[in-house]
């Protein structure tokens, strides 16, 4: 039987800086819905990518010294160094300067002209570069950007508009008649009454006053309006229009595009009438978050008030700042950003709830059943209330993931794991194995408490990318314990399994500490000032002593993290048919199957060294950007027999 299908995705967002914590905050929601999705059996879809057109681009290049395209490449190189950093599971990065993309969208544009929905006019009004919007007098605030605050610009230019009038009683009729089109209500309602409820207007769709943007195919003057060009990438990226188009025949229309606040009304409005004017669906539903706030602001780029994410999760780890962002809630909802909130949650929930019931039931079968999950006696009126709870969870996180509520559905677990360790002060299984009489007692008491933790860590894996696989390994769960259909009702058959003691799940934090590095560190506005660097003097070496350093071309033919170890990867790197183990501290940019097959420079004259225990036979260079702490491999441009000597 086909799989259901699902089609999930973020905004593609805007090419012109480093990427926020607000950006985070869309995406990691987005990526637990998809990873949750295909845990469930769905064949999924999952979208991102970067809109990379428009004035503000064409602005930030040139102020860079750079082309738009050599900019925004640049860019987008970040944008996915940290998609891969917080573990975002997208199966597409689409970038609007891609040629399927532009070609897409001439088609659809000229589908809209020759069905004469596109006219020809002067625009003369109000424009705001940061947010790429026009804006009547009537909608601004205090004569400013109702969306940054910024001064908007009079501008008067040639352009055609789309007649976006004539699909007025369309709209109204959606947003009147599609209870689930738009979440949440109060969003809803806000875009109804202020844009919707009154008639929608005729959209600039053109400018001619800049010229890094997809030409207009009737008139090769103009270039298409960001709005209109950004929003086509969810069907583009499908092979809409093209030779192509089997995902798109597969997955459309999508079941959810996560947006953020201040861009819903394009999602609402633009999005769904250019679609009706072209004849096709419209996505199933937008989900509307709030945004991330830093004492009682949006944090954003124009604003200038944001920091860097990676910050956070280079010191405290991925799972940390997804915790955070995933169950600080509610979504739909703006949430202030605290460093003290974030230290006491990932202390309440990762260190003390599921970290201490992980170690807490390790140490007593351990203790008492020589490290073997035991076999269950018989259930006890006390065990019942957590039984239920674990029964019904699973239930209880779908029901909150289809209605877009990523944070219920993380709460519903962390439910779960705060009452199993309320179910060991009500057991005492510390009494229990006194007596060797209670030994049955004690053996079911342990046994629940790990079959809570197979279930409740099972759906972490919707949420969390690093925690679930240490405690399956603490618990020795096998790979098909950690299947959703394993988890819909309470095991009575998963013991026998060996258990292993090893470091905490997650440390518990000095929040003294660590508010006082966060607050010195990543709660400083980013800082764009040209900065004139000292240049340092280098120790110059003779080529006599370059000669002692062995250079050689080898093949990694295998590669696998070092347990315990979060940077280090162990690979056999091949080598004038020779294999030689060599410890590398790449894991946090390359996972061990991105690796193998790879050809790599090698220093192979170093003397061996030990590291975790592993015998070291050489070194794999890298190059390292300091300023963005970004690593590649060194490898020649071409392949190269194993053992080519590098000088």
């Amino acid at each position: 039987m086909d799989k259901k299908k699902y089609y999930v995705t973020t905004p593609i967002y805007y090419a012109s800086g480093d990427l926020t914590v607000g950006h985070c905050f869309c995406t990691v929601l987005t990526d637990a819905i998809a990873r949750f999705k295909r845990l469930d059996g769905y064949d999924v879809m999952f979208l991102t990518g970067s809109d990379e057109h428009g004035l503000k681009i064409a602005k930030k290049a040139t102020e860079a010294g750079m082309e738009p395209k050599e900019f925004v490449d640049k860019t987008v190189d970040h944008f996915k160094h940290v998609w891969k950093t917080l573990g975002v599971s997208y199966d597409k990065f689409i970038r609007t300067t891609d040629p399927e993309h532009i070609e897409c969208v001439n088609k659809i544009m000229m589908k809209l002209y020759e069905k004469g929905d596109i006219y020809l006019s002067k625009y003369e009004g109000l424009y705001c570069v940061p947010c790429e919007t026009f804006f009547t007098e009537s909608q601004l605030v205090d004569g400013k950007c109702p969306d940054c605050g910024r001064p908007v610009e009079k501008a008067s230019e040639e352009c055609y508009y789309f007649k976006m009038s004539k699909y007025s009683e369309f709209i109204k009729k959606l947003f009147e008649e599609n209870k689930d089109f738009l979440v949440p209500e109060s969003r809803k309602n806000e875009i109804y009454n202020n844009f919707v409820k009154d008639g929608i207007q005729d959209l600039c769709i053109t400018r001619t006053t800049f010229d890094w943007g997809i030409r207009a195919p009737f008139d090769p003057k103009h270039v298409i309006y960001v709005w209109c060009d950004a929003l086509t990438n969810y069907i583009s990226a499908l092979g809409y229009g093209s030779d192509n188009d089997k995902l798109f025949k597969k997955y459309w229309p999508a079941d959810v595009h996560f947006v953020g606040r201040d861009i819903t009304r394009f999602h609402a409005i633009i999005w769904p009438t250019m679609l009706h004017a072209c004849g096709i669906e419209i996505p199933k539903r937008l989900h509307s978050t709030g945004f991330i706030t830093l004492k009682g602001d949006k944090i954003s780029k124009s604003k200038s008030n944001g920091f860097n994410p990676l910050a956070i999760s280079d010191k405290y780890g991925a799972d940390a700042l997804r915790h955070y962002l995933i169950k600080e809630g509610p979504i739909f909802n703006d949430i202030p950003f605290g460093f003290d909130v974030f230290l006491e949650t990932i202390n309440s929930d990762l260190c003390n709830n599921l970290g201490n019931l992980v170690s807490r039931t390790i140490a007593m079968i351990t203790q008492n059943f020589g490290g073997i999950i035991p076999a269950p006696d018989k259930v006890e009126e006390e065990d019942k209330p957590l039984i239920d709870l674990c029964n019904n969870v699973y239930n209880k996180v779908r029901d909150a993931i289809e209605d877009g509520k990523v944070d219920v559905a993380m709460r519903e677990i962390f439910e779960v794991i705060r009452y199993a360790n309320k179910y060991i002060d009500i057991t005492e299984p510390w009494v229990l194995a006194k007596s060797e009489e209670k030994k049955p007692r004690l053996a079911s008491v342990l046994y629940n408490l790990a079959e809570t933790i197979r279930i409740c860590t099972t759906l972490l894996q919707s949420f969390l990318i690093e925690i679930p696989a240490k405690i399956f390994e603490k618990m020795g769960t096998p790979n098909d314990k950690q299947t959703f259909a394993s988890i819909k009702e309470f095991g009575s058959n998963n013991y026998g399994y060996i258990v292993t003691k090893g470091e905490a799940i997650f440390p518990r934090l000095d929040i003294e500490k660590e508010l006082a590095y966060l607050n010195q560190e990543t709660a400083k506005p980013e800082k764009k000032e040209e900065k004139v660097e000292e240049v340092k003097e280098v120790e110059l070496i003779d080529i006599d002593y370059f000669d002692k350093v062995k250079l050689e071309v080898g093949t990694v033919v295998n590669s696998e993290r070092v347990e315990k170890a979060d940077k280090l990867l162990k690979n056999t790197v091949r080598i004038n048919g020779v294999e030689k183990t060599i410890v590398s501290g790449i894991a946090k940019y390359y996972a061990p199957e991105d690796i193998i097959g790879k050809q790599v420079v090698v220093v192979t004259n170093l003397k061996p060294v030990k590291l975790r225990g592993i015998l070291s036979e050489g070194m794999i260079l890298c190059a390292v950007d300091e300023r963005t702490n970004d690593l590649t491999l060194v490898s020649p441009t071409k392949t190269m027999p194993d053992g080519t000597i590098v000088c």
